[in-house]
């Protein structure tokens, strides 16, 4: 973690200075305050994907810095999770299924640290370190040429009380703030009401390629599977199929999360 702070910082810093700027002038140019780029530039803070992306656009280094961060994304995530990251970062189409959690690349910073959190295996740097890599992951969400993507949840992961009341708010909030600024997002929910189903045996995910590949991923307590082998595809699409045709029609879908959201005070 801190080799690369001190590597993003110097860039930034030789970005910086090369393009003539002192860090008030970048931090009024990006539309930051002066503390953070100082921050960042002496590897005190992680910067985020939109810090990095104005900073780039700014110091018109053509995305030498969003590579760098990318890079870290890819060295910071557990080494399982690392070819599904390339996958869904490929992905055209996104189908993704949760039976107890708010899917992550819909989660908020303080849902994603009240999660990563249990158990005390994460914390200090480390925690930061994840709760980073599962955020900045969120940026193929709003990505040119957008990833398609479909969510299918339980309903209780609207009802679990992950971070507190605060946090569940806040973390609704921000769903359906996705759902209303990103058309090609949806989230389906499985009423309570359905009873025994499918996907009760755990979550997965399907990412589609531009090219039509299609690769699935599962995720236990010690690791997580790529699959690619075609026969075990289709067993995870008809895995799918049976979920999502036991959620709600989308817009009934959203009026859950919304009363969902409205019970958190």
């Amino acid at each position: 973690m801190g080799s690369f702070l001190d590597l993003f910082g110097e860039e930034l810093r030789q970005a910086r200075t090369e393009a003539g700027l002192s860090q008030e002038e970048l931090a009024t140019k990006v539309s930051y305050s002066a503390a953070q780029v100082s921050a960042v530039e002496n590897g005190r803070r992680r910067p985020t994907r939109d810090f990095t992306t104005k900073v780039d656009a700014a110091l018109g280094v053509n995305g030498r810095l969003l590579r760098l961060l990318d890079a870290a994304q890819q060295e910071s995530a557990k080494p399982w999770l690392r070819p599904w990251i390339k996958d869904e970062q490929a992905a055209a189409d996104l189908r993704w299924f949760e039976p107890l959690i708010i899917p992550g690349l819909l989660q908020t910073e303080g849902y994603a640290r009240a999660l990563l959190a249990v158990g005390g295996a994460l914390g200090g740097d480390k925690l930061d370190e994840q709760v980073s890599v599962r955020l900045e992951r969120q940026a193929v969400l709003h990505r040119d040429g957008p990833l398609r993507a479909t969510f299918v949840i339980d309903e209780m992961c609207l009802r679990r009380p992950v971070g507190g009341p605060k946090v569940m708010r806040a973390q609704l909030d921000h769903l359906l703030a996705v759902l209303d600024g990103c058309p090609w997002v949806r989230v389906h929910v499985v009423p309570l009401s359905v009873g025994a189903y499918a996907g009760l045996d755990g979550p997965f995910a399907v990412a589609t390629s531009r090219s039509g590949e299609i690769t699935a991923y599962m995720e236990n307590q010690l690791d997580g599977t790529v699959v690619e082998r075609t026969e075990d595809v289709r067993e995870v699409l008809r895995a799918w199929e049976s979920v999502r045709g036991e959620a709600l029609p989308y817009r009934t879908s959203v009026e859950m999360i919304r009363e969902g959201r409205d019970a958190w005070t």
